[in-house]
């Protein structure tokens, strides 16, 4: 995880906009851990209780737009937490962006304390994500909110 840190830290900061970074850093995260199989960031859509979807790899998604409190990155939009969910099928308020998808963690970004956005990311294998997984993602989302 150190070298995937360096490189995504390279990334970040680069003279580069901020959406092809977070785009070249959902790239990096799908090559680089195998069991990624959908990396994208949600930003909170200005004012309105409500996240728009941003930079991702993977699948085409139907969910562009996503109020605060449905499914599971809603839910990290009004929590605030990191949500880790090993077994989507077990989980009630679920969004279902593909059959395939069997796992999903939500990586919330603060800027100034508010909370303005997050990392998704879904697994095609069930309970795939490790300490190590929720280590490097709110690393990365504390150091994504720097540049937002």
């Amino acid at each position: 995880m150190v070298e995937l840190k360096k490189r995504l830290s390279v990334i970040l900061e680069s003279p580069q906009d901020t959406n092809t970074k977070l785009l070249k850093i959902c790239q990096v995260l799908d090559k680089e851990i195998d069991y990624y199989n959908w990396t994208g960031f949600y930003f909170k859509n200005g004012d309105k209780d409500e996240l728009v979807l941003g930079p991702y790899v993977g699948a085409v998604t139907d969910h562009v737009i996503i109020p605060f409190g449905k499914g599971i990155c809603g839910q990290v939009a009004v929590s605030g937490e990191t949500f880790v969910v090993p077994d989507v099928n077990a989980q009630d308020n679920y969004l279902s962006c593909s059959i395939d998808t069997k796992a999903e963690i939500v990586v919330p970004i603060f800027k100034n304390g508010e909370n303005i956005g997050q990392i998704d990311i879904d697994s095609h294998k069930i309970d795939p994500f490790t300490k190590e997984d929720e280590e490097l993602l709110n690393w990365l989302c504390e150091e994504v909110a720097k540049i937002l």
